[in-house]
């Protein structure tokens, strides 16, 4: 696990980096880990090394780690396509959900929050390349939803996400998803969040204002098939 304490300490490092040279604050970032098909040891060895967030892409595999992971009392984003029929295990497990792509998946989650708990905070996923393979709403559609899905009790909305097309340049579509957080803020929808950036393309992402990197391989290594 040392490969992940050394490779967490450089990305650290170039996070703060392409902050610097974007104009902002390295805090004003925050690294999710996502952990998919990594064993609980490797996020253990992540929060030693100073994260707090971590992400997760498929409800079964998630659950147990969580809950084996429970007191270090560790932030959890879901990442992944989420289906009507595993809202309930979102809603009741996770902190974040960066995915949510339609009001039904939003009001399912919204009902099934403990009202015990903390709100659930969301974020749209916008499909840009209206690629018919991958979630995601419209950019047409999203202040629509946005407005929706801000009226529901038990969810705050956060902002927005994306997955851009491989074969898309990944810096066009960052300025984007900026630039449509700023139309919807004049339109009265105020959001202080926008999910975009992997591995490869963090650094551009922050450029355009990424508040949420979400990054596997390059803290966990190559992942096995």
């Amino acid at each position: 696990m040392t490969e992940i304490t050394d490779h967490l300490r450089d990305l650290i490092e170039r996070v703060a980096r392409a902050a610097e040279r974007a104009g902002r604050s390295p805090s004003s970032v925050t690294i999710v880990a996502v952990g998919k098909r990594q064993p609980s040891a490797a996020i253990v060895a992540a929060q030693r090394a100073g994260l707090r967030h971590f992400g997760e892409s498929y409800v079964q595999e998630a659950l147990p780690k969580i809950r084996e992971l429970e007191d270090l009392k560790l932030t959890w984003h879901f990442v992944g396509k989420l289906q009507a029929n595993k809202t309930r295990e979102v809603a009741e497990t996770f902190d974040w959900v960066h995915t949510v792509d339609r009001l039904k998946i939003a009001e399912r989650l919204s009902e099934q929050r403990s009202p015990f708990a903390a709100p659930l905070n969301v974020l749209i996923q916008v499909n840009q390349g209206g690629e018919t393979q991958k979630a995601g709403a419209l950019p047409k559609d999203v202040a629509a939803l946005a407005r929706a899905v801000a009226a529901l009790p038990r969810l705050t909305l956060r902002g927005l996400m994306t997955l851009p097309p491989r074969s898309d340049n990944p810096e066009r579509r960052f300025a984007e998803l900026a630039a449509l957080r700023a139309e919807l803020a004049g339109q009265g929808i105020e959001l202080d969040s926008l999910s975009m950036g992997m591995s490869a393309d963090f650094a551009e992402a922050i450029a355009a204002g990424a508040t949420h990197v979400r990054i596997g391989t390059a803290i966990f290594g190559a992942r096995e098939p």
